[in-house]
């Protein structure tokens, strides 16, 4: 199976891109999943002594829902951790990583919009974001892509990652 990661920071936009995905022509090949999909729930994970297993549990799950195809990811994991922190399924034959990233006030404005229960619109959860995000931005050349989508259509991002993946197709 391979594994390709689209991460980035809350509100940069992987959900709309990965719906965009979902029906686009790399859909025959990679099964589309983002950690929203997978089951578990941050809030069960954050504060507990099991905090860092979350984003490994969501691969692990996203590989069983992917059945057998490759996979696009989407998360907010990163190089460092994945393959210093994960215990990587058997399955994994390859990874590759995308990092998008946009604007601070971009970032802002979607994570203000959110639904109330969603739990992303203070101050400090967006502060901790725009943190992450520009950590992506410093590291860009750890990605094998990097995409700044703050003035992109849904529609132009999600063509240049179907552009990369389909090298893998």
């Amino acid at each position: 199976m391979i594994l390709v990661i689209l991460s980035a920071a809350c509100g940069v936009g992987k959900t709309t891109v990965k719906n965009h995905l979902k029906e686009g022509r790399i859909s025959e090949f990679f099964a589309c999943i983002d950690t929203d999909e997978v089951g578990l729930n941050w809030w069960d994970y954050a504060g507990t002594d099991k905090e860092s297993k979350y984003s490994e549990d969501c691969l692990k799950a996203a590989v069983r829902l992917a059945e057998g195809k490759n996979l696009l990811f989407f998360s907010c994991l990163n190089p460092d951790t994945f393959y210093g922190e994960f215990d990587i399924p058997a399955e994994i034959t390859a990874a590759y990583f995308i990092a998008m990233t946009c604007s601070d006030d971009e970032i802002s404005a979607r994570l203000k919009a959110r639904p109330p229960e969603r739990l992303c619109g203070s101050d400090e959860f967006i502060r901790k974001q725009i943190e992450y995000n520009n950590w992506f931005i410093k590291n860009k050349g750890k990605f094998q892509l990097y995409i700044d989508n703050t003035d992109m259509s849904v529609q132009c991002t999600a063509e240049k990652i179907e552009d990369f993946i389909e090298g893998f197709i």
